[in-house]
């Protein structure tokens, strides 16, 4: 049952409630074994962080940011932070120095939270540059801090400023002084087109959307739940506190490309990601199928065959499934569903949230085929994650992004777009009165920016209004739709639709190096470098018969009629991806310009 208390005890509330059993699973940094912490020792920790901030001077309602990967000490940080009412804001640990500076002097930061040896190095360099800033805390332990820089300290040593709780009278007194209006973080939007601004959240927020997610999202306190995402993103920060909040165990994944072997290590039971995770695996499944005998193959179609008809079929309509179906469906999922489920690590798989981008039918389809249980969401930083979601006790069709939270109200405005008001949406951006006079209309509805439309109590998604491109013979396209078809096929990493102001769509497509490398040699085409690769007109033409195949159903002036594979990736570092892994379209236009321009040309 759900523990249903200010975030400044939560922690300790949960204590009282579950003791010694496991809270945290985690790695130190650059360990090899996974360690657990109880309950109990979750709540010490919490404390010493909460006496600690008082001994450096952190007042109530001060900013402390965070730039780091996910770790126990960034928990410990965030819950010891509300504890003193003391609002923490969380930074990418993949964030540049010129980002970490921006955000330090626009919140007035003086105590900055860092991870790793690149965080620390970055926070060092930009020290000088941000007038507000006091002190360095650094988690890991192998971080070698500048024999020049007296105003950083390791983690370990903060502790013990807060070692018996010298403060702990004075702690108390601020959970009484707590309340919902109080501001828990500020979370800086990645930015697509912009200077990054601040997403003010208030304990209230949270309050509202732990309860409304409750009653629709079924995670208890016997799962053991993975975190992939970063706790920076809203969607992982929403999720993971809504597990605490129900006593569930929290796995730690400190390097997002560990997840898989992760996720084999520890079994989670849950998870939540963004729809690319599940993309890969139906990419790799596929490419695992293809690989093997054609008996095999029979067996695994017939055994998602099975899957499709009880789970999308039926299961997602309410239907009671039929005896015979639900027998031939025990039978497959013991022997060959399962197996594909194990190779995950999801021995015992319970629910996995998905949000944060479009995500395919084909790819929702499957991964309910095989028997686990996607529920689809839609949400924004703003709106403290969760707008609507699938509900485990109602119908949900593939294609939607679930059914409103309770609490929340939609409304479809002009151009379609999604409308939201409710407690769970932000009051708005931090120090930008400008932004929020045009963020919210006169009745309090907050503008997402999303077009959509609701259907049978279902929210659909059409495209991201600012996102849409119109061509110059007038026709709307939606460049997210069209990348999502493509890139569940294994031979496409990344793509980039361009159409807007054009006659006709083209795209950048970043081939998967590995599969395409092997192609090539099986077609006995010669090859020394990723560039001959792309520059090749036999792998330029298998990568359209493939890009065509896939876009059949669009309609003609939608689909790509021309292609330019590049030999690297999109980066963060270029610029061209936010830190949550968006595209910046202005970037990449300018960055592509000569090869974009050069798919014009008659």
């Amino acid at each position: 049952m759900q523990t249903k208390c200010h975030l400044s005890v939560l922690i300790h509330q949960q204590a009282k409630k579950y003791g010694d059993k496991a809270a945290l699973t985690f790695k130190t940094f650059g360990g090899e074994k996974w360690k657990t912490v109880s309950w109990n020792q979750f709540s010490l920790r919490v404390k010493q962080v909460s006496n600690a901030l008082l001994n450096i001077g952190a007042k109530p309602q001060e900013n402390i940011a965070v730039f780091s990967q996910n770790c126990v000490q960034y928990l410990y940080t965030d819950f010891g932070a509300y504890g003193v009412r003391v609002v923490s804001i969380p930074f990418y640990a993949t964030s540049s120095e010129q980002q970490i500076q921006y955000m330090v002097n626009d919140a007035q930061v003086r105590f900055l939270f860092v991870g790793e040896q690149e965080q620390y190095d970055k926070a060092h360099r930009i020290f000088a540059l941000c007038p507000s800033l006091e002190r360095i805390i650094v988690f890991d332990q192998s971080v070698r801090i500048s024999t020049h820089d007296p105003n950083a300290l390791y983690f370990s040593d903060f502790l013990k400023l807060g070692e018996n709780f010298p403060r702990q009278s004075e702690v108390e007194k601020l959970y009484q002084e707590a309340n919902d209006e109080d501001l828990c973080n500020i979370l800086y939007t990645s930015g697509t087109t912009g200077d990054s601004k601040g997403v003010q959240l208030t304990y209230g927020q949270y309050a509202a959307a732990m309860k409304a997610n409750a009653e629709c999202v079924p995670v208890n306190e016997n799962d053991r739940v993975i975190d992939f995402l970063p706790f920076t993103h809203i969607f992982e920060r929403g999720w993971a506190y809504l597990s605490l909040t129900v006593g569930a165990e929290l796995i730690i994944n400190t390097n997002p490309r560990d997840i898989q072997e992760s996720m084999r290590e520890t079994h989670p039971t849950c998870m939540s990601s963004v729809p690319r995770f599940w993309e890969k695996v139906y990419i790799a499944v596929k490419a695992k199928i293809e690989d093997s005998s054609a008996f095999q193959q029979k067996l695994f179609r017939n055994a998602l065959a099975i899957g499709h008809k009880r789970n999308i079929e039926y299961k997602s309509l309410g239907k009671r499934v039929p005896l015979a179906l639900e027998l031939k469906y025990r039978l497959v999922n013991k022997t060959i569903l399962s197996l594909v489920r194990q190779q995950l690590g999801l021995d015992h798989p319970h629910i996995f949230p998905t949000a944060g981008a479009y995500v395919s039918p084909e790819v929702e389809d499957f991964i309910h085929s095989i028997g686990i249980n996607m529920l689809v969401g839609y949400g924004l930083t703003e709106s403290l994650a969760t707008v609507s979601c699938d509900h485990e006790d109602k119908p949900f069709t593939v294609g939607s992004v679930g059914r409103p939270i309770n609490g929340i109200q939609i409304k479809i405005g002009e151009n379609d777009e999604v409308l939201l008001k409710g407690p769970t949406i932000t009051r708005g951006y931090f120090h930008r009165d400008s932004i929020n006079a045009t963020a919210f209309d006169e009745e309090g509805f907050f503008h997402t920016g999303d077009a959509g439309y609701l259907k049978d109590g279902e929210l659909f998604l059409k495209e991201r209004i600012k996102d849409l491109f119109k061509t110059s013979n007038g026709k709307y396209i939606a460049p997210q739709q069209i990348e999502s078809l493509l890139l569940v096929d294994k031979y496409i990493d990344q793509v980039a639709v361009i159409a807007d102001q054009r006659k006709f769509v083209s795209a950048l497509v970043v081939p998967e190096f590995r599969m395409v490398e092997e192609w090539a040699r099986e077609h006995n085409v010669a090859f020394d470098t990723r560039e001959d690769l792309c520059a090749n007109p036999k792998i330029q033409e298998m990568m359209i018969e493939r890009i065509n195949t896939l876009q059949q159903g669009l309609a003609h002036y939608e689909q790509i009629k021309r292609i330019t594979l590049l030999s690297h990736h999109f980066s963060m570092e270029s610029g061209e991806l936010t830190n949550t892994l968006k595209m910046r379209r202005p970037v990449i236009n300018k960055n592509y310009k000569e090869q974009i321009e050069a798919m014009y040309e008659e």
